[in-house]
This record gives structure tokens, C-alpha cells and sequence, in this order.
């Protein structure tokens, strides 16, 4: 699952060396993702969507970025959620596709999101975005997001940036994050933690968190 491409001055694409890296990684490897990352029959362990579902109504509408191969989607949506499917990945949109599922091209960057939605889901996959475009990212996402909705997030923890070389020996761009300046950027934007959890996963330190969106002061 990922973004699209950065964009620059007046809407025009803008491809970074590291974004491109990203994006071709995911390109090539969608089926292997799908594989790796499949829900297994014997659990049902999705903590963090089921924190979601604590805080919403049914048949509320949501945006998913960077769905991937929509297994999220499909919990989601098998409990009562619309769920907009989105990637940046034309390989994910045509493996959905394959499955039934109707998904979307976005580039979260540029693309309009729409909306206002009930909530807005970003599952690993906001860390491939450079660190000076994620606070005007996250502006986009509190202005799609109507008031009393939610945001939910995972990321990777930790101070800097660096490149990991996936499968198929793309690199893929990873910005770490550490948990009090998310927080805190989160907040000016009208956005209240009402969960988190961090874990240590095969790629580091995850924090994933669930906001709501207050009304303005």
C-alpha cells in the first residue's frame, strides 16, 4: 500500500528520486504484499479496528488511503462500515479489482479526498511520505474529516529518515516519526488521542493511534 507521487507549484506532478523508488516498489510487488499479508482464518486480532468501530455508528462512511490489497476494507465493510478504497498503487487498484473490490487511484498528496467523511484510515503507509509534506497532508485529512469524526493512524516511530531496500531491490523511502510530535501536530489540527498502542514489528516501532476531530475553538 502507498501513496502517489509528490506534487508540486499549480497541481504538476513532481517526482522525487524517493517517491518514485516507493511507488515502483509497491508497483511490482502487490501480489507478494497481498500473499504476506492476508488475514488467517484462525484469528481475528484487529485491535485498532476494533477501537474504530467503538466510535462509530453503523453505516458510517469512510476513506481508506493506501488500501493496499483491501483486507481492512473487507473487515470493515463485513461489519456494516462504507469504505472508500484508495491506493497509490495501480497494482493494488487492478488486485482489488481481481477480487471484486471496487479501489480508487489517489495521490493523498495532491488529489482531492473529498468528503466529509466519518473517518479517514491511513494504515502504514503515510511513513513513505517525505517529512516536510506530512503536516500539510495530515491539513488535508482534518479538512475532509467532518467534525466528531476520526482518524486513524500507524506509524513508524523514531527520530530521521532512511531508505529500505524491499523484495524486488526497490528502495522504498521511510520518515520516522517520534509519538509526541504526531501527537502534537495532530492536536493543533483539532484532533483529540482517544487510543494508542505501539509495537515492535520486522520494520521497528509502530505507533498506531485513533483521534477525533473536535469542533473548531
Amino acid at each position: 500500500m502507498t501513496v502517489s507521487d509528490t506534487t508540486g507549484q499549480g497541481g504538476e506532478a513532481s517526482r522525487s528520486a524517493s517517491n518514485t523508488s516507493t511507488l515502483a516498489g509497491y508497483e511490482g510487488c502487490a501480489d507478494e504484499y497481498a500473499e504476506t499479508t492476508a488475514p488467517k482464518p484462525e484469528t481475528d486480532d484487529q485491535p485498532a479496528l476494533v477501537e474504530l468501530l467503538k466510535v462509530l455508528e453503523p453505516a458510517s462512511r469512510l476513506l481508506e488511503i493506501g488500501s493496499g490489497p483491501g483486507w481492512d476494507a473487507d473487515w470493515l465493510e463485513e461489519r456494516g462500515l462504507v469504505v472508500r478504497r484508495t491506493d497509490g498503487a495501480e497494482s493494488f487498484v487492478q488486485l482489488q479489482a481481481s477480487r471484486g473490490r471496487r479501489a480508487e487511484r489517489l495521490d493523498v498528496i495532491g488529489d482531492p479526498l473529498g468528503g466529509p467523511y466519518d473517518g479517514i484510515i491511513a494504515l502504514h503507509v503515510l511513513q513513505h511520505i517525505e517529512r516536510e509534506l506530512l503536516p500539510p497532508v495530515f491539513t488535508r485529512i482534518a479538512e475532509a474529516i467532518r467534525v466528531g469524526g476520526v482518524f486513524l493512524l500507524a506509524l513508524r516511530e523514531g527520530q530521521g529518515e532512511s531508505a529500505e531496500i524491499g523484495s524486488k531491490g526497490n528502495e522504498y523511502y521511510v520518515a520516522l516519526w517520534p509519538r509526541a510530535e504526531i501527537i502534537a501536530i495532530l492536536d493543533t489540527l483539532g484532533f483529540d488521542l482517544r487510543w494508542s498502542h505501539s509495537f515492535e514489528g520486522r520494520e521497528g516501532r509502530w505507533l498506531t493511534a485513533l483521534f477525533r476531530k473536535g469542533a473548531p475553538q
